[in-house]
């Protein structure tokens, strides 16, 4: 392997992908409860899929995206549904039950306890409320399709993290 690293100085973590059941539900979730933007949709009717590329509001940029754009931006979040599914008994996450791989999502907000008041008024299910188990600084919330989003606020995380530090 080698140390140079220049070769790598362009790379861009785009987007992660997450597969799921309605469109319609994840969609209200991701941009109602937690703020994204949908920036472009592609449809493959060949294939049977379609593609949601979310972005966090307040990022600048146009409305929507092309997808040089889409396949250059840090930080958006694919939704990837397989026509179909939503008709499925099977669920789309496992709730970090077994097997073990993919865990979480994380999202920063300015406010946390404001947060998840919202969440709570909007009816949205937690999976560990603040100020539960060890890290009571943090919360996590499930997305309609079972996936956990982390929710922090990053001037407790100090506090959190304490020593932990290298």
């Amino acid at each position: 392997m080698t140390d140079d690293l220049t070769a790598t100085e362009q790379f861009v973590l785009t987007h992660t992908m997450l597969r799921i059941k309605e469109p319609k539900r994840a969609l209200q979730f991701y941009c109602e409860v937690l703020g994204f933007r949908l920036v472009t949709q592609l449809d493959f009717a060949e294939a049977k899929f379609s593609l949601y590329f979310l972005q966090p509001r307040g990022h600048d940029g146009p409305e929507t995206l092309t997808l040089e754009q889409v396949f250059g931006l840090p930080g958006l979040l694919e939704l990837t549904h397989n026509w179909g599914s939503e008709d499925s008994a099977d669920q789309m996450h496992s709730g970090n039950s077994d097997p073990k791989g993919f865990g979480h999502l994380c999202v920063a907000v300015p406010d946390i306890e404001a947060a998840c008041a919202r969440f709570e008024a909007m009816g949205v299910a937690f999976q560990k409320r603040l100020g539960e188990g060890g890290m009571k600084e943090i919360a996590f919330i499930r997305d309609p399709d079972g996936y956990w989003i982390e929710i922090v606020q990053p001037g407790l995380m100090d506090a959190l993290v304490g020593g932990n530090r290298v």
